[in-house]
């Protein structure tokens, strides 16, 4: 998934702001510096992501038979290696 900058930075207000109403956090530092670690954290998340997507995908690609994303088989099969590709890295 792609997001642009300014839709992350909100996320990040969203989220600080969330966090600090519910009292789920308790902070000494900056709210700048705040978001610019949550704004981090996200930013990770989706590469890692991408780079699960990739694998998945060359994967799917290297199967003898030829399927077509969107078909049900291509479909299943992609959420399968995706979710173990996930727990490979340890977020599963």
């Amino acid at each position: 998934m792609r997001l642009s900058d300014d839709k992350i930075s909100h996320m990040t207000h969203i989220i600080l702001k969330g966090l600090l109403d519910k009292k789920a956090i308790s902070t000494i530092a900056e709210d700048g510096h705040i978001r610019h670690e949550i704004r981090r954290v996200i930013s990770n998340e989706l590469k890692l992501a991408r780079n699960i997507d990739e694998t998945v995908r060359r994967k799917l690609q290297s199967y003898s038979k030829k399927m077509y994303e969107g078909s049900s088989e291509w479909e299943v099969l992609y959420q399968k290696f995706f979710e173990e590709e996930t727990s490979k890295k340890g977020r599963g």
